[in-house]
């Protein structure tokens, strides 16, 4: 288990404040998913997820305090990806 706490929002409202050369991207399978980590340390910040492809899934333990209305936390099981996706877009 990585710890990320997703928090999607829409692409248009998604803004990198810091460098772009310090992160490196990847994807697997399907390749629609763009994950970006920091190349120093290793930390998966934000990712296109392939569930919202013109979101952003920002991880929501990288926001600093305050920066956003308090939220709750929804369980998902991501083992399970293709037979649980269709609860994350009842709630789009």
């Amino acid at each position: 288990m990585s710890g990320y706490l997703h928090l999607i929002i829409d692409s248009s409202n998604f803004r990198l404040i810091s460098d772009e050369e310090a992160l490196s991207c990847y994807t697997f399978n399907t390749g629609v998913a763009k994950h970006y980590f920091c190349k120093h340390c290793g930390i998966k910040s934000f990712y296109v997820p392939r569930s919202h492809p013109d979101g952003i899934s920002i991880n929501a333990r990288c926001i600093d305090a305050g920066t956003f209305e308090p939220t709750t936390v929804e369980d998902f099981d991501g083992a399970n990806w293709e037979k649980n996706i269709h609860r994350l877009h009842q709630k789009s």
